[in-house]
């Protein structure tokens, strides 16, 4: 059915990603109103969007609000739920859901299966083993030098991942996991992986089932502090477009969409919503990038999929995106992709994110925040906020997104890192270097 007229539209989630969609689906003639749930503070004073304060993984109360508001399409931010089964709960009760059901979604919330499922369709990703204890994970470590990377096989809202030195740091990582239990059920299963060294890539793509469009390539900054040190988070900054993509894209095009576009039409892979491909491009000749071997072409590496837009990269692509993006949205649902045109600005966007100064082990609760006048060129989204009598106030780790736009990512950067300063509450902080290793990144041929 071909969307020609005005909709209702439910948004389930509440962060950065979340306000980032409703700000752009707001822009839609298309959109009648928008529902957020349960929404942040900048949803909230977003026209046409209205919070609705029903938690992510009540999957009946969200049916039964989007049936009795007639909502006619439901998109899906989080990755709880789609693991969860939201999307497969919801469309037997009738909805329209923009999302991938849970089993297409394994491909985010098991990286094992990821892992034997490029295996299987011959995309390229690091060497790998899987253990499920920590003796049998310390074995492994004994006989496989490369094994630097230790990974979570389940959800660990972007913090599951430690990328290790030595052998002795991950030995720790696996003791944190498994004698610790530090995430439950979600780490009962690890993946020990071959480190790679290179340049990073978030690739986006819509899927409507049968075919894959990409959205531009962003680059995400998942490191705490500046100069990429201190643990994993779920992303400090991110900035779009990631130019030096283009030194091989024709490769990631051949060896890693093409094989997915292949497993959608033999029917190996079932899938409908936003496919996240995170990628390495790496020069990489031999372990531990050994300088007496010279480097060859970039060749790109998969590093993990996500079955849902990124976060913070969608706070840095969406404002590229000079398209509507409700008719794409329903598109995928049809089957229809081919049927709708993706257009895209010439701007550059650098997205800095400003959280609580513990985060990720901390959070900021209660504290006012004062935001002051902001140029035209500069987005502020909403992640860990909320209204409290009418005071805009912090409510979680990630707090706010500057987003800011220019004709260059210096511009757009500088005009970013300025805004910040008319930002403001207790304990804030941020990266200092977002969208820096940008013009740096795009001079390697």
């Amino acid at each position: 059915m071909k969307l020609d007229r005005p909709i209702k539209v439910l948004v389930i989630g509440g962060g950065g990603r979340e306000h980032a969609l409703c700000w752009k689906l707001a822009q839609s003639p298309l959109a009648e109103a928008i529902y957020c749930t349960p929404g942040n503070g900048g949803t909230a004073k977003t026209p046409k969007v209205s919070n609705v304060n029903i938690d992510v993984m009540d999957f009946a109360q969200l049916c039964e609000f989007a049936l009795g508001s007639a909502i006619d399409l439901v998109v899906v931010g989080p990755d709880n739920p789609l693991a969860g089964g939201i999307v497969d709960f919801l469309s037997n009760k009738g909805l329209k859901v923009f999302g991938p059901t849970k089993e297409s979604s394994r491909l985010e919330w098991s990286k094992a299966y990821a892992k034997d499922f490029m295996s299987a369709h011959g995309i390229p990703t690091a060497r790998y083993a899987v253990c499920n204890s920590f003796e049998m994970g310390a074995e492994i470590v004994a006989e496989s030098p490369w094994a630097r990377v230790v990974k979570v096989d389940g959800l660990a809202l972007g913090k599951g991942v430690f990328v290790c030195q030595t052998d002795e740091e991950v030995l720790e990582a696996l003791s944190h996991i498994f004698h610790k239990q530090r995430f439950g059920q979600a780490g009962e299963k690890v993946i020990l992986e071959e480190r790679l060294h290179g340049l990073e890539v978030s690739l986006l793509a819509f899927c409507d089932g049968r075919r894959l469009v990409p959205l531009i390539p962003s680059q995400d900054h998942k490191q705490r502090f500046s100069d990429d040190r201190g643990p994993n988070t779920g992303g400090m900054g991110a900035y779009a477009p990631a130019e030096f993509y283009g030194h091989c894209q024709a490769d990631v095009e051949s060896k890693v969409l093409e094989p997915i576009q292949q497993a959608l039409e033999a029917g190996d892979l079932v899938y409908q919503g936003i496919l996240y491909v995170g990628l390495m491009l790496t020069r990489q000749s031999c372990p531990n990038d050994n300088p007496e071997v010279p480097p060859g072409p970039y060749q790109p590496y998969v590093l993990e999929f996500n079955a849902r837009f990124g976060d913070p990269e969608t706070q840095a692509i969406l404002p590229l995106m000079t398209s509507d993006l409700l008719p794409v949205l329903w598109a995928c649902t049809e089957g229809a992709l081919n049927k709708v045109k993706i257009e895209w600005s010439s701007l550059c966007s650098c997205c800095v994110v400003a959280c609580a100064k513990d985060y990720p082990e901390g959070i900021s609760s209660g504290e006012p925040i004062v935001v002051g006048a902001l140029p035209d060129e500069v987005i502020v989204y909403h992640a860990g906020t909320k209204l409290t009598d009418g005071q805009l106030v912090t409510n979680g780790g990630r707090v706010l997104a500057l987003t800011g736009l220019g004709s260059s990512m210096d511009l757009a950067r500088e005009r970013a890192y300025q805004a910040l300063k008319a930002i403001s509450f207790a304990g804030m902080d941020y990266r200092q270097d977002i969208g820096k290793r940008a013009s740096h990144a795009c001079q390697l041929g």
